[in-house]
């Protein structure tokens, strides 16, 4: 029940976090005619660093939901390759263009996120039982005597204390999540090397060098990715792990000069980061939870499995929990309460792809990065060299790192006729 004061109100289906899973279920649920209302604490989309690669195995989703042209349509960069330079020797892991199978889309999509975001939100607010709810922030969980949750506790834009009833509370509140904290799930930690630092610079002069590609540097105890934006490069600096208030201590010039030295660029680009205000840190963790689930709530995407920012997959890996999560629990929704066997089934469907990925994540922290940071990286793994000896290797990296393992299709009550870019759209600054 609701306390005095507080407003209370009931959907279906109540997604916390407007994120890419949370708007991707979302628009999912609702095609399926589920009534759901996504909560979202912030009024816009409009976040720095927030995972803007979108890969094949979502392109093709966008296009199975009739959403392919308007996506398109929208100011984006492609990446073809992903190399990584350890002393002198440079090394292509991933060519897009190599990919095995019939794909249409063999590169990865750079697309500020807000802008990816928007165009899902619109797509679902073109359904009756949609509702989007922006600058409302979960505060807890209500739930019956025998535990079993029955909506959440939230502040509206206007500061109001209410409640949301739903038959099922889906956590897509990312790392940390208030959800499932408060549902009292915790993920099992896994030990990371490194945190990263998050810069943009303006791009040089047109480079072939850096153009539609993710360059790394590995090495000499520093690890940087840049990747290619267009006008601008999207760079990463990686450092040993709780070490960032140390470094900050020095002037942020020394960060300037490390860049420069790794990726050939001048004072001109480099001046971009006037001061350490310009550098934005990411505190990396990584686990999951043991269960996703607790009668009532589901969690997914990094609420259930928090993911290391090698190789950008986290958005992606989310955006197909989302599909698999409503094409198992839209039957249930639609006729009646969803059981926690239900639940099960999400997991047990998506575990397999998570817990691939978060293995290939880890071995790479131990073969690349954690000696890279430490200095003792001198030469090229041996897996890796395989793939300049056999270029093939270079689109089976590829396939794997952007159609992932068991890749979701979109369900049939969510298919549409591909439509209309709308001509000229932009969002809201």
């Amino acid at each position: 029940m609701a306390h005095s004061g507080e407003t209370q109100e009931r959907t279906t289906c109540c997604i916390v976090g407007g994120g890419p899973a949370g708007m991707m279920l979302g628009l999912l649920l609702a095609r399926a005619g589920v009534r759901v209302t996504v909560l979202e604490k912030h009024r816009d989309f409009l976040r720095d660093f927030r995972g803007d690669t979108v890969h094949p195995s979502t392109l093709r989703l966008l296009d199975e939901l009739g959403l392919g042209a308007r996506f398109a349509a929208l100011p984006a960069g492609r990446l073809d390759e992903m190399r990584i330079r350890i002393g002198t020797s440079t090394v292509t892991l991933a060519d897009f263009r190599r990919m095995p199978g019939r794909t249409p889309h063999k590169y990865i999509a750079m697309v500020p996120q807000w802008d990816f975001l928007d165009l899902l939100a619109e797509a679902a607010a073109a359904e009756p039982t949609f509702t989007l709810r922006r600058s409302t922030a979960v505060t807890g969980l209500t739930t019956l005597s025998d535990g079993r949750v029955t909506g959440v506790r939230l502040t509206d834009e206007h500061g109001t204390a209410g409640e949301l009833a739903a038959d099922l509370v889906v956590a897509c509140d990312g790392r940390g999540s208030v959800v499932a904290r408060a549902a009292g799930l915790r993920q099992n930690p896994y030990e990371v090397p490194m945190d990263v630092w998050q810069v943009r610079v303006p791009a040089p002069a047109p480079d072939s060098a850096h153009s539609g590609r993710v360059l790394g540097y590995f090495g000499d105890g520093q690890v940087a990715v840049t990747m290619d934006r267009g006008d601008w490069f999207q760079t990463s600096y990686l450092i040993k792990k709780g070490t960032d208030a140390e470094l900050r201590r020095q002037d942020v010039s020394v960060l300037r000069e490390r860049l420069g030295l790794l990726f050939g660029w001048g004072a001109e680009t480099t001046a971009a980061i006037a001061s350490w205000d310009d550098v934005k840190m990411l505190d990396v963790t990584m686990g999951r939870l043991p269960r996703w689930y607790t009668d009532g709530l589901l969690c997914i995407g990094d609420a259930a499995h928090t993911m290391s920012p090698v190789g950008g997959v986290g958005v992606n890996l989310a955006v197909q929990d989302a599909v698999a999560t409503a094409r198992l629990l839209a039957g249930p929704l639609l006729h009646g309460r969803v059981q926690e066997a239900d639940l099960a089934r999400v997991q047990k469907r998506r575990a397999l792809p998570m817990a691939v990925t978060q293995k290939s994540q880890l071995a790479e922290h131990d073969l690349l990065i954690r000696p890279a940071l430490d200095g003792t990286l001198d030469r090229v793994p041996l897996p890796m060299r395989l793939t300049r000896r056999f270029p093939l290797l270079q689109g089976i990296g590829a396939y794997v790192g952007g159609m992932g393992v068991r890749p979701e299709h979109a369900p049939q009550f969510a298919r549409r006729a591909p439509a209309a870019p709308v001509s000229g759209r932009r969002p809201a600054a």
